[in-house]
């Protein structure tokens, strides 16, 4: 027994010593990372006296700290970000969906400040603003060197009063000039109409107004239409929607989807991982949906795009998604400031991360571009004759006029069709897919 109670001492005693040997070189690594964090700390203190003392002309102390503070955020990736009082409260309004400016949605890409989106029925918008385009000056200031903050700081202003920008576009020799008069920028988060026998369903913006917007629509729309078995088919255009809350994003995907995942969340840790699935219920009544994406769908646009294709719930058309993958966190500091925080990135369905990448449309299918130098040509339609045009044709005798009557409806709803390729390509072409697969689905049975 003592022989047993000496090798169960021994052991606790070896235990303890091999388990100090291996800490102790962490806890003198962290004590050592510890020691360096706090000489930066003193140094940025000393460089911070030294400009206070020494800088050419007085300095404003909380606006010094404030950029210190901004730099550390922006030098993480181009969606962290530090939220001055007036800003975080600029970012409330937005959310809610009424806030002042040109109603563009812009990021930073090396160095550049990059329109993602222009947002629908505003300022930008109208002035013929579009994704992609690069903003190299402001009122005849470089914005090359300055800060995405700092960029857009130049684009506020009074309500009613102008500003220049200058855009680089990829495709024209030169950068041009763009007269924008700023705007109270109230957007509708949805909006929505009968074409022919398709609801089109344009969603703007993920505030949190999109949902029930989507949903009193959806229903209106259908209503329109006679009801929901005169309905072939809904299109979800999310074409030049910057994204929004991730919660709303989360609802518009569910409201089409019975069952399954729609989305999951991996932070830093594994324990901070999140996932949301949809519950039982879809508004389409399992109709055929046709979803419309390209360059400016971003965030929360992909997240739906993304769910409903990896269900194949929907067809997927346009161009590649913007591929912005990544989820930003709002912390509110003291004094009403805020931080904007990269905590996490976003997955579809399948374990699929958009970031960088975007979502890949099932169809490919690029928006004709219109060159505002073109000289409209006037088409020679020449003269052509039917068969109903030559006198003394004999009349159809295996139709009823009631039939007739339905052809030639036809007739003119395909006409109209043909019309809005003219319009918006994409639009048409989502209709025509649904068209045609209301054609299969009619032959099956």
């Amino acid at each position: 027994m003592k022989k047993f109670a000496m090798a169960a001492t021994g052991g606790i005693l070896l235990g303890a010593v091999a388990t100090t040997q291996v800490a102790g070189p962490l806890l003198a690594q962290e004590a050592a990372n510890n020691a360096s964090v706090y000489e930066q700390l003193d140094l940025f203190g000393d460089i911070f006296e030294r400009i206070r003392a020494q800088y050419v002309e007085e300095v404003d102390e909380a606006a010094l700290i404030e950029a210190a503070i901004d730099g550390m955020l922006t030098s993480l990736d181009p969606h962290s970000s530090y939220l001055s009082p007036s800003d975080a409260a600029d970012m409330r309004e937005q959310t809610r969906g009424e806030f002042g400016g040109l109603g563009i949605e812009v990021t930073q890409e090396d160095g550049f400040v990059k329109v993602v989106s222009p947002i629908d029925g505003t300022p930008a918008s109208e002035a013929g603003i579009e994704s992609g385009d690069f903003i190299t000056a402001v009122d005849g200031e470089n914005l090359l060197g300055l800060t995405l903050d700092e960029a857009v700081e130049l684009m506020r202003g009074p309500v009613g009063s102008e500003i220049i920008i200058t855009i680089f576009r990829e495709g024209t020799p030169e950068p041009f000039d763009v007269s924008i008069i700023r705007d109270t920028i109230t957007l509708t988060a949805v909006r929505s109409r009968v074409e022919g026998e398709t609801v089109v369903l344009r969603i703007v913006t993920f505030s949190d107004q999109t949902y029930p917007s989507l949903e009193e629509q959806l229903a209106e729309q259908v209503e329109e239409a006679g009801g929901i078995e005169n309905v072939n088919g809904f299109v979800i255009d999310l074409r030049n929607n910057p994204g929004g809350l991730l919660n709303q994003a989360i609802a518009v995907s569910d409201a089409f989807l019975d069952a399954g995942e729609i989305t999951s969340t991996r932070g830093r840790e594994p324990s901070d991982g999140q996932r949301w699935n949809a519950r039982e219920g879809d508004l389409a009544e399992g109709l055929p949906i046709v979803v419309l994406i390209n360059g400016g769908s971003a965030s929360a646009s992909e997240i739906v795009a993304g769910a409903l294709q990896d269900h194949r719930r929907a067809v997927v058309i346009g161009t590649n998604s913007f591929g912005k993958g990544s989820v930003q966190t709002v912390m509110p500091l003291r004094g009403d400031s805020a931080m904007r925080l990269t905590t996490a990135r976003y997955y579809t369905p399948s374990g699929r991360s958009i970031q960088a990448l975007g979502i890949s449309p099932d169809i490919i299918v690029e928006q004709p571009r219109v060159d505002p130098n073109a000289v409209e040509e006037e088409e020679d339609e020449g003269f052509t004759r039917s068969e109903a045009d030559l006198r003394g044709a004999l009349d159809n005798d295996s139709l009823t006029e009631d039939e007739i009557e339905q052809i030639q409806a036809d007739r003119l709803r395909a006409e109209d069709a043909a019309a809005l390729r003219e319009e918006d390509y994409q639009l048409a072409y989502a209709i025509d897919i649904l068209k045609g697969l209301g054609v299969l689905d009619s032959s099956d049975n």
